[in-house]
């Protein structure tokens, strides 16, 4: 009688991951969940005593006065205690997950709730979407050393949580895991991917308790931009792009601007931002905050072109001040609203010169959107799948995709960097964050098309000192490599390092692999 074959022992490593990922999405999503509910509370109570002020009611000037010193004074003191909180947080994510930066979840968790809700809430011109991820990380964190996991598994936590946090603050799952992978990660490892997913998927259905299930910047418009008129998405792309790099560049100037001109210690510089906005909410309360009421209010009533001249001049200037503060803050949805002003702008005078339809003026303020960010970003995928599920619309991928692509291409081609990775280049990192010496780290390292490691054998690449190749990943196969293995496009090199030299070989490496033949 013929013996049954030996059946494989059942691998339960993706199952793991993602009951990891769905727990760490999970706890993201509250977490996020009560930081966007906070952040809109207050911000809806800001612009009504605003409201109050310019109907007559004179005496809610002392409680604008008193909260633009107190809100400002202990946000700065909590950035004093914890540095790291300060900015978007991306930044601090990109360089955990290199093992530049060892930080405290808890530290980090609950400074930059209070924080971001300090500074996002009263109206300031940033975004949540920056300290979501921040705070999912820390989440991620914190459940893995909960857990006991370290090396790649916490790496892999601290990617979940950052996908849930972008998940939860803007309910789109898949530009949340998309951007981990883009922009923070910069590797598209499976087992990254299906981790995040899962996160990004638990955290979008806790927020969409809270939340619903309405987009949250669902736009309608009736009309799909027509073939003939895509001639104008090339313009539009290369204006985005031209002053894509105007915002990169004034961006990363404005911290040395505050040293130059602001005679204060760098912990109180958000007093700046919050006398500036004083003047605005007078004047224009709806203004404030974020900018998505602004998206959702051009969806309903055309602005003139004068006042979207206005607009975004003001929305430029004072999201640069208040990002440039250093108070716990994002940029990601302050860009969204820049480019939803310029799309507008750009229609405008489209439609005053008879160049364009009136009833496509919409449409414009959508792909505006995506190629803004494309450009600051430089990353078209996350921006054109980030519209895409904010909207709630899928007809409108084809012309996305266009702008994005111009728009990338505009700033590539005037040397503009990714705005995060320009400002992580930018951190300060303390001393000794580097983990211990004598454990054994890996890092993964992904081959492109055209890289210097494509079709050449193991034993012809120069190494790294230190390092150790211990296997490459390709497709569903993982081969050990001998001298004569053969490195293709498209695989992954898993190497070994010692601990204390992951960021710095994985720099180097991924230097080396990135040069062409």
């Amino acid at each position: 009688m013929e013996t049954s074959k030996q059946t494989q022992p059942i691998d339960w490593t993706r199952l793991i991951l993602v009951g990891r990922g769905l727990l760490i999405g999970l706890c993201t999503g509250a977490v996020v969940s009560a930081f966007r509910w906070s952040i809109g509370k207050m911000l809806a109570a800001t612009i009504w005593i605003y409201q109050q002020v310019q109907t007559g009611h004179g005496w809610w000037w002392l409680v604008i006065i008193g909260g633009s010193v107190l809100l400002p004074l202990g946000a700065g003191i909590l950035v004093k205690q914890q540095p790291q909180i300060s900015g978007s947080g991306i930044p601090q994510v990109e360089a955990q997950l290199d093992d530049a930066l060892q930080l405290h979840w808890w530290s980090i968790l609950w400074r930059k709730f209070i924080g971001g809700v300090l500074s996002i809430g009263p109206g300031l011109f940033l975004g949540r979407e920056g300290p979501s991820i921040q705070l999912g990380a820390a989440v991620g964190q914190g459940f893995a050393e909960t857990t006991g996991q370290a090396g790649t598994a916490r790496r892999i936590a601290i990617a979940c949580g950052a996908a849930g946090g972008l998940s939860a603050a803007f309910n789109a799952p898949i530009a949340g895991t998309l951007f981990v992978l883009e922009e923070i990660y910069h590797n598209f490892s499976l087992l990254v991917w299906l981790a995040s997913l899962a996160s990004a998927v638990a955290a979008n259905f806790v927020a969409s308790v809270v939340f619903g299930l309405t987009p949250v910047l669902h736009l309608t418009y009736a009309n799909s931009l027509p073939l003939n008129e895509y001639g104008h998405l090339l313009g539009l792309g290369v204006l985005l792009g031209l002053l894509g790099v105007v915002y990169q560049k004034t961006l990363l100037a404005m911290p040395g601007w505050y040293r130059r001109f602001v005679p204060l210690p760098r912990w109180l510089d958000g007093l700046v931002p919050f006398a500036v906005t004083i003047l605005v909410g007078f004047w224009q309360p709806l203004w404030l905050g974020g900018g998505n009421a602004i998206i959702l209010h051009m969806g309903q009533v055309v602005p003139t072109l004068g006042l979207l001249l206005v607009l975004f001049a003001v929305r430029f200037a004072l999201s640069m001040v208040a990002y440039g503060s250093g108070l716990p803050g994002g940029i990601f949805l302050p860009i969204l609203s820049l480019g939803a002003v310029l799309g507008g702008i750009y229609a405008t005078v489209m439609i005053m010169l008879g160049w364009l339809p009136r009833q496509y003026f919409i449409n414009f303020v959508i792909f505006a959107m995506a190629g803004y960010f494309a450009g600051i970003g430089k990353a078209p995928f996350t921006a054109i799948l980030l519209i895409t599920e904010m909207v709630g619309s899928l007809v409108h991928l084809m012309p996305l995709a266009v702008v994005s692509l111009v728009a990338y291409l505009v700033v590539d081609v005037l040397h503009g960097a990714p705005i995060y990775a320009s400002l992580r280049d930018r951190l300060k990192l303390p001393a000794g964050t580097q983990g211990p010496t004598g454990k054994r780290a890996h890092i993964e390292i992904p081959v492109t098309v055209g890289s210097r490691l494509e079709d050449t054998s193991v034993r012809d690449f120069r190494w790294p000192k230190g390092t150790l190749l211990v296997a490459i990943r390709r497709g569903e196969q993982e081969l050990v490599p001998s001298g004569d293995t053969l490195i293709h496009a498209g695989d992954t090199l898993l190497v070994a390092v010692d601990a204390s030299m992951r960021a710095k070989v994985k720099e180097e490496l991924t230097a080396l692999v990135q040069q062409r033949h």
